[in-house]
């Protein structure tokens, strides 16, 4: 399996192939594998890709995207820091508008990118620790998620590919192939 980390061109592909990905998308909730049995394979196909995938080199999701933090990310974030979480919420975050118990950082890309490695990392947030979220449970309840971060995260992106070929395109005619390059 070839990987693509080229920002530039999985941006230009996810603008080419949002069409493709929302009928695969379709394929996949109606291919009626077993949750278990499709997480197996998603898993799999992951460990591939992200042995082959650095993020320290990459950090575009620090760059493009909010994660979600909870009063005990908070907590630990603000300690990492060694400074209060009162002064920490007042001056790096707000508070999520879909949950009130959840709060996002104010900027983008993330205040605490530096070099593209986050300058707190040992006390990053729990949503930061497990993005792009490939190894939970439930591959095809989180589709949306992923069909998002697709144009984000060269993992994404590979591991979606990947799918395709495996699921999709074994079980179609070559009219959806995709182009690897």
């Amino acid at each position: 399996m070839k990987i693509i980390t080229d920002l530039q061109y999985i941006k230009e592909m996810a603008k080419e192939r949002d069409e493709e990905n929302w009928e695969f998308r379709a394929f996949l909730k109606q291919l009626g594998k077993a949750p278990k049995e499709m997480d197996a394979t998603v898993h799999a196909i992951t460990d591939q890709v992200t042995s082959q995938i650095d993020c320290t080199r990459c950090a575009n999701c620090c760059k493009q995207s909010r994660p979600v933090l909870d009063q005990e990310d908070i907590t630990k974030f603000a300690l990492g820091l060694k400074v209060g979480v009162s002064e920490f919420q007042e001056q790096y975050i707000s508070q999520d508008k879909e949950n009130k118990t959840k709060y996002i950082f104010n900027e983008l890309p993330c205040s605490f990118l530096k070099n593209d490695q986050c300058s707190n990392y040992d006390c990053r947030p729990k949503d930061c620790r497990s993005y792009p979220h490939l190894h939970k449970k439930g591959f095809t309840s989180k589709l949306l998620g992923y069909i998002a971060n697709y144009e984000i995260c060269p993992i994404v992106f590979n591991v979606y590919e990947q799918l395709k070929i495996e699921l999709w395109h074994n079980d179609r005619s070559n009219e959806h192939k995709v182009e690897w390059e």
